[in-house]
């Protein structure tokens, strides 16, 4: 197969020849006429996504999850033009959750999209603060403080694809459970906490690498300056994921997270809500008893409540808005979605770039400078045409 386009970043059309799985050649020489793309269309390496909670009606956390459902997030994601992504299972009671791991886990060894496209599974909870502010949306009869042998039984669960776990640092025994958690290579991120500066310094040693959606999950109101989102934004060690939506994080403090964090320690993340890609209404939240609402804007929150519940927009709109909200260029926002997620996860020998002998994933599309929009032409996915346009 040969698709044609300008890589992002670069100036000049070019071909890339893919070949079974794996990019075989990226050239500047003239594409056949059979070439996908096009000399107006815009190569990038496939976007990557480290926090999507289900698309489509279908929550990764849901009882009774199977792998049908499974199949269909991922055809809501390739039309967003992600083609890789860590499915993420967020709060919920420990059979609950092992449950969804292992189906998860069942979906990676049997159905081909899932095991190209998950790279890892994102645990989000239980382990998070039980104070309403920073716990958001997630139920609170099943916040807890960490248990190692209930992580295990996750783990064995998802047939150790667990990659991130998010946690607050201030549950009690949360620092020596982090250090455990990161011997065994899992990224430990920070959420939904109301941790102490002092608490942040301590679990950044500890082995804490990420910010999970910095600045979300949080107090509706801190101190001007001892905070712990000012704690984080400081701290070179940590990653930040962040939620480019528009109503997680508004346009003046995106920009000055991207400006603090500069763009090598941002991981643009959706957040994506099991009813994201749905039009606006209540919906029944296929786990836990509340319902959620999509807004005429986008916006999703737990219904009658102005708390956030996930978002309604992919990373297609994500790249677009940090490019019309922040500093950053389109090659920068690109990268952020893209390149630093594979840094983060350890998987940049085969993701995150366009290059001879990386594999074959590319999301391809078409970029309207003068309204800052990003229209998808095609999601490939190890050599494989998932979405087209």
């Amino acid at each position: 197969m040969n698709i044609r386009g300008r890589i992002v970043g670069t100036t000049t059309p070019t071909t890339v020849k893919v070949e079974g799985t794996k990019i075989l050649e990226v050239d500047g020489g003239p594409a056949s006429a059979q070439a996908l793309g096009g000399e107006d269309v815009w190569i990038a390496p496939a976007i990557f996504d480290v926090q999507v909670n289900g698309a489509g009606g279908v929550s990764y956390t849901a009882r009774g999850l199977n792998l049908d459902q499974v199949e269909q997030t991922t055809e809501w994601l390739y039309k967003s033009g992600t083609g890789i992504l860590c499915p993420t299972v967020t709060t919920s009671a420990a059979d609950q959750a092992v449950s969804a791991l292992a189906t998860l886990a069942k979906a990676c060894e049997k159905l081909e999209k899932a095991g190209a496209s998950f790279a890892g599974f994102h645990v989000e909870g239980p382990y998070i603060s039980s104070e309403d502010g920073p716990r958001g949306a997630h139920p609170l009869a099943h916040t807890r403080d960490p248990d190692w042998d209930e992580f295990c039984r996750y783990q064995e669960a998802a047939g150790g694809r667990i990659r991130i776990l998010t946690l607050a640092p201030e549950r009690d025994g949360a620092l020596e459970f982090i250090e455990k958690v990161a011997e065994t290579g899992v990224i430990v991120s920070i959420g939904h906490s109301g941790a102490s500066q002092k608490r942040i310094h301590e679990a950044v040693s500890a082995g804490v690498r990420m910010s999970t959606h910095l600045g979300n999950g949080s107090h509706a109101m801190l101190p001007r300056h001892e905070n712990y989102l000012w704690e984080q934004l400081a701290s070179d060690e940590l990653w930040a994921g962040i939620i480019p939506d528009g109503h997680h994080l508004p346009p003046a403090p995106l920009k000055i997270i991207y400006r603090a964090k500069q763009k090598e320690r941002i991981c643009l993340v959706s957040d994506a809500a099991a009813i994201a890609g749905l039009p606006p209404g209540i919906y029944d939240r296929n786990y836990g008893d509340d319902r959620t609402e999509i807004h005429e804007n986008g916006r999703i929150s737990l219904a009658g409540t102005p708390y956030l519940a996930g978002a309604s927009l992919f990373l297609d709109s994500g790249i677009a808005n940090m490019v019309a909200y922040t500093d950053a260029s389109l090659a920068e926002a690109v990268d952020m979605a893209t390149a630093n997620p594979a840094r983060l996860l350890g998987v940049d020998d085969r993701l995150g770039s366009v290059e001879a002998g990386k594999e074959a994933s590319l999301t391809l599309f078409r970029w309207e400078a003068g309204t800052k929009a990003l229209s998808i032409v095609a999601t490939i996915v190890r050599g494989e045409v998932v979405y087209r346009a």
